[in-house]
This record gives C-alpha cells, sequence and structure tokens, in this order.
C-alpha cells in the first residue's frame, strides 16, 4: 500500500512537470503569436531584451527563473514575472485536471483521452487568456484552431461529451459550438444597440486634442488631460466619436462651434454653420476642440469573445457555454468593478479584456460544473 502510495505521488508530481514544461513552450506563444512571430522558428527561447537565445540550463521551467531571479544571465534585464506564472499555472492546472479526471484503469483508454483532451483545453485557455489580458485580442490560431481540436477530441474520445458513439458526441460538440457561437453573438449585438454608447457631460468646456506624436504609432486622443490610444476608442470601423464642440480647430483654422463626429473615415461636421464639411484623417494634421459633451463608442465585448465561447462549447457542451457566461459575467462585474473602486474611477476609453473571465467561468465547469449542474436541476424540480 505505502509503495501505490509513493508511487502515486510521483505520478502527481510528474504530472505537475508535464504541465510546468507545456507551459513554458505556452509563454514562448504568449510572447511571439500577438506580434506575428513564428512560435518555433528560432527553436529556442531568447531574452526578450538583448535577443540572446537561451542555455538549456537557463530554459528549465519554473527552476531557471526562481535560479536567475528573474533577470536574463546576459544582459541583467528584467524577466517579467509571467513566465514563472504561466508555467506554474499549467503545472496545477494539470495535475488539478488530472486528480478530477482519474477514472477507472479498467476503462484507461476512455479517461486518458478525455484527461489529454482537458489538458489541450487548458492550454488554449491558458494562452488565450493572457494574450487577451494584455494585447485585447484573440487570435483566431487559439480560436478556430482550438474549437477545430475541439470537434475532433469529440468525435475520437465520445465520452468528451459523455456519449458512446463517435458521430453523436461530433453531432452534439458541433451543436454546442454553434449555439455558443449565435448566441453570444445575439448578446453582443444586442448590447451594441442598447449599451454601445456612452454620454458625458461637462459642467465647463475641456480641452479635446488629436495628436500623433510619432508617424509610425497610431493617433492619441487627449480629453481634459487623459491620453487613450485611438484603438482604445474606435474598436470597430463603424465606431463614431461625437463631440458638442464651443470651437473646433482643424489644421489650426477656426471653424467654429457646432456638433463633430470623428471616426476612422475622418471628421465631419454634422450640425453648424459648417454642417456637411469632412476631412479624411489624412487630411488632418492637428485636431483640436473645446467641448462641452461627448458621446462615447463603448465595446462591452468582441467577435472574438465570440469565437473564444464556441472553443469553449466544442469541448465542454451547451451546459458548460451556459454557465460559463453566468460565471463570467459575475467574476467581471466583481472583480472588474472591484478594482475600479480600489484604484478609481477608470479613464474614459479604457478597455476590460473578458476572454479571461471566460476561461475563467470554463474552468470552473470544467472542475465542478457538473456537480452544480445536477443541484441546480434538482433544485428546479422541487
Amino acid at each position: 500500500m505505502d509503495r501505490l502510495v509513493g508511487l502515486n505521488a510521483l505520478l502527481q508530481l510528474w504530472v505537475f512537470g508535464l504541465g510546468a514544461v507545456v507551459g513554458s513552450f505556452l509563454n514562448v506563444v504568449i510572447h511571439r503569436l500577438p506580434l506575428g512571430l513564428s512560435v518555433n522558428q528560432p527553436r529556442r527561447s531568447f531574452c526578450p531584451h538583448c535577443k540572446t537565445q537561451l542555455a538549456a540550463s537557463d530554459n528549465l521551467p519554473i527552476v531557471s527563473w526562481l535560479l536567475l531571479r528573474g533577470r536574463c544571465r546576459h544582459c541583467k534585464a528584467e524577466i517579467s514575472p509571467r513566465y514563472l506564472l504561466v508555467e506554474v499555472l499549467c503545472g496545477l492546472l494539470f495535475l488539478t485536471v488530472y486528480r478530477l479526471d482519474h477514472g477507472d484503469l479498467a476503462q484507461w483508454r476512455e479517461w486518458l483521452g478525455v484527461l489529454i483532451c482537458h489538458w489541450v483545453l487548458v492550454c488554449l485557455l491558458v494562452a488565450g487568456s493572457f494574450i487577451d489580458a494584455k494585447h485585447y485580442i484573440l487570435p483566431h490560431e487559439i480560436t478556430l484552431g482550438g474549437t477545430a481540436l475541439g470537434l475532433l477530441g469529440s468525435a475520437l474520445v465520445p465520452q468528451l461529451m459523455q456519449r458512446e458513439v463517435w458521430w453523436h458526441s461530433l453531432l452534439q460538440s458541433l451543436g454546442s459550438a454553434a449555439a455558443a457561437m449565435g448566441g453570444l453573438w445575439l448578446v453582443v449585438e444586442m448590447g451594441k444597440l442598447a449599451f454601445g454608447r456612452r454620454r458625458e457631460r461637462f459642467e465647463k468646456p475641456v480641452a479635446f486634442k488629436v495628436s500623433q506624436p510619432d508617424e509610425r504609432a497610431q493617433p492619441q486622443i487627449e480629453l481634459d488631460g487623459e491620453v487613450t490610444a485611438w484603438d482604445e476608442v474606435f474598436c470597430r470601423d463603424s465606431d463614431r466619436l461625437i463631440l458638442r464642440c464651443l470651437s473646433c480647430r482643424v489644421n489650426a483654422e477656426d471653424f467654429g462651434g457646432g456638433e463633430w463626429q470623428l471616426g476612422d473615415a475622418g471628421l465631419t461636421c454634422r450640425a453648424g454653420v459648417h454642417q456637411g464639411r469632412s476631412w479624411t484623417l489624412d487630411q488632418i494634421s492637428c485636431l483640436e476642440a473645446e467641448v462641452s459633451e461627448v458621446v462615447i463608442p463603448r465595446e462591452a465585448m468582441g467577435f472574438g469573445d465570440v469565437l473564444w465561447l464556441m472553443m469553449i462549447g466544442s469541448f465542454l457542451g451547451w451546459q458548460a457555454v451556459l454557465f460559463t457566461v453566468f460565471a463570467a459575467s459575475i467574476l467581471g462585474t466583481l472583480i472588474a468593478g472591484g478594482s475600479r473602486l480600489l484604484a478609481g474611477e477608470a479613464s474614459w476609453g479604457q478597455k476590460l479584456p473578458f476572454g479571461p473571465y471566460l476561461a475563467a467561468g470554463a474552468l470552473i465547469w470544467l472542475f465542478w460544473g457538473p456537480g452544480l449542474w445536477q443541484s441546480y436541476l434538482s433544485l428546479m424540480a422541487r
């Protein structure tokens, strides 16, 4: 008995180590994929500061970061704690999934197949969450590629959908993915109609300015002293910023007050003496105004979140989709709302990634969801 306990402990240690090794690779994906870099060329990891390729001894998951105290051996630049966090997190998630999915050895093929599929899902959730948290994007390589892996896993391992026949499982996975995509897409579009704009009025006129310090960088928008990147305000091609101005100066020429519309298509006077006058963005070298009111486009969720939930549905089924959206909404409200209260009111153009909250909801379902679902059904049956 003691020998079996010892072997099980060693196996769990191996599973944690496997997760840490996979986490080390995910760090490469998280760093390179949003930048358009190949994840396998160069094959060996390199310092993001001095670009020196790392020796094998400096690339050991968890251990190397701790021994080097989070700094590059060559240039001494600080290496982000994210690298350590991802490796530890993947190790813990791999171990947790193993402990929960560990089934009857007599059916080892089935539980091993489900285990591998869940490990793949964990990898996708971790990589996508960290990319979304930093870059506010969910790459198609993860969302669409992950959906394909979920469908393939459901066909090869019907037990993933708790089915016995492969095509039953595949149809359920496909239906769950489609329902997730269609349902959340409808929510996003309805949300844009209902909450897609935010109006701010000022007791006294405030300064508004669009500038581009570097020709290679995107323009910056300054409102009452707060600077926001252009793409944080204009997330979609259809987004428009409405300005009610006491004065508006385009290329140092004053065009007086009125209502002006700004977006990717350019600047247009919607009401006032110069109504109908317009400029494209490349015709504007300087834009300044004194504004009394602004109507700001607001993006609650993007289409990347829709594809993200579709991927989750392909692995976990339609019940998980409902639970994930519900749990993510609660987590987002509590965490984002709480951080705003602690740090003060968020800036007028600030974006908050929703992908990590959806990932957290999916992990909660993966670990405890079926039991929670059965409890809910039992409660509703009373």
